[in-house]
């Protein structure tokens, strides 16, 4: 069967799915999608995965991808990030039989994206992307797609997204920032370069960005003409967002919770999602905020919804008529409803700072405090505090280690080399010695054997024959040595 592209793709294999769920790292795992697709979301797609990490780890691919098969869970779709071509397309290979399409991730804007070299930093490397997409679409029986970061100018947005379908690319999703809108320089997303990429190419396009509730999916299909919307954080808050309701909290984490004992995955995925599920309670409950934190078992966090929920009834059961939201909410903190996120300033005034000479105070100037003043630390570093009062985060008290003569990694102490342990093993080998306190024996292991050799021949040998088997052992026993 000849694969689907374009609008036929988007039609038959993805069902002309408008509601759609975005790759979100650790947060888009199969109880959430498939929560998300009981209450409204018609196509979802797998967190991001990476290419080179899925090509040579099995456990990875069992645990994000081989091991989640489930009917309810199409049309998917897989994502991945990756910088080479072969490596891209071979995960893509190992994955396309378990989804309807691969997407590459052009649009992550996450510092570790920067390090990896994947993400929004391709979307100047043209070429590269190119042979990306051209070989993806070449080789494999699935579509592939994009997800990107815009440009700051709008034509240079559409050339690149005339680019990737020129290329190959069957679907473009379009998150309308640049790479460096995120956090809290997030900002609006701009329609206006959606809009514009929408009427300058002939496959589908997906908006992403301003979608906190489903009058914003209807606004913006209507206008920038895309085929469907995705949802990160409004579905995170409110995974009733595609069907327009905004639910109880607990109703939404009890029924996420049932579907986690079924299909289990980390502890950490879903104490993630009980915080943006009930975000705004734990702004007035903040002790269980603390315990959600610090529970280590599904139960624990079972056990502290349940109190979230009866400590919201008996506040309903308490409310007096006519009474409502505070803190500027469209709806009680009991109801699932979109988060804001605040602006630098915003950020300045919650933490008490009336802000620099240029009037922003950022989460790294927090970080370097040394003090030891708890509200003057990042909320990272509070958790480390609670677990552990008398931790310091003075540079000045931090342990100096001595370095490794051969690459500057902190060198073993009892090292006879004054070397790290790997660059001890390959001197030792090379010079048939001992360390012991890198526990590595060569010298002791090869008279060893040179003593057991003697031992079984029982008889004097010519000495031209004793050297001889000296060397076939001495080979031996150093491989030995170097393989362990």
């Amino acid at each position: 069967m000849p694969k689907l592209r374009g609008e036929a793709f988007w039609r038959e294999t993805l069902r002309s799915a408008h509601y759609v769920v975005a790759p979100m790292v650790d947060q888009s795992e199969l109880a959430w999608r498939l929560l998300s697709r009981r209450h409204g979301a018609q196509l979802c797609y797998t967190p991001m995965l990476h290419a080179q990490v899925f090509l040579r780890d099995a456990n990875y691919r069992r645990e994000n991808l081989y091991g989640e098969a489930c009917p309810e869970d199409r049309p998917l779709i897989v994502q991945f990030c990756a910088n080479d071509p072969e490596v891209f397309v071979q995960a893509a290979l190992l994955a396309q039989d378990y989804c309807d399409a691969i997407d590459l991730n052009l649009g992550c804007p996450q510092m570790i994206a920067k390090r990896g070299h994947y993400g929004a930093f391709l979307q100047e490397e043209w070429d590269l992307l190119q042979r990306m997409i051209l070989l993806a679409n070449e080789k494999l029986s699935v579509p592939i797609t994009c997800k990107i970061r815009v440009f700051p100018d709008i034509d240079k947005t559409v050339k690149y997204a005339q680019m990737l379908e020129k290329a190959g690319c069957q679907l473009l999703t379009v998150h309308g920032r640049t790479k460096e809108q995120k956090g809290p320089l997030a900002g609006v997303a701009s329609w206006e370069h959606i809009q514009a990429v929408r009427k300058a190419v002939n496959i589908p396009v997906f908006a992403n960005g301003n979608i906190q509730c489903l009058s914003d999916v209807e606004e913006c299909i209507r206008k920038t003409g895309v085929h469907g919307v995705m949802s990160a954080e409004g579905n995170l808050h409110n995974p009733a967002l595609f069907e327009g309701r905004n639910p109880l909290v607990w109703e939404m984490a009890e029924e996420y919770l049932e579907i986690v004992r079924k299909y289990p995955c980390p502890l950490s995925y879903v104490r993630a999602h009980l915080f943006k599920l009930w975000h705004h309670t734990l702004q007035v409950y903040q002790q269980l905020r603390e315990e959600l934190a610090k529970v280590k078992t599904l139960e624990g966090i079972v056990d502290v919804n349940r109190e979230l929920k009866m400590r919201c009834q008996e506040e309903i059961a308490n409310q007096k008529e006519g009474e409502k939201p505070k803190e500027g909410l469209p709806f009680f903190h009991w109801i699932c409803q979109p988060y804001i996120r605040p602006g630098p300033k915003e950020r300045c005034r919650e933490n008490g700072d009336s802000g620099t000479e240029k009037g922003v105070r950022g989460k790294r100037a927090l970080e370097e405090e040394e003090d030891g003043n708890s509200e003057l630390l990042s909320k990272n570093k509070q958790k480390k505090k609670l677990r552990n009062p008398n931790k310091s985060f003075d540079p000045s008290l931090k342990p100096k280690y001595a370095k490794c003569d051969q690459c500057g990694n902190p060198k073993g102490t009892k090292c006879v080399f004054n070397m790290c342990r790997g660059c001890c093993k390959k001197r030792a080998f090379k010079e048939v010695a001992d360390c012991p306190g890198h526990g590595l024996l060569f010298k002791t292991k090869y008279e060893k054997s040179l003593s057991w050799q003697h031992s079984q021949r029982g008889i004097q040998t010519p000495e031209i024959c004793q050297r001889g088997d000296a060397e076939v052992g001495e080979t031996a026993v150093l491989k030995e040595a170097g393989d362990s």
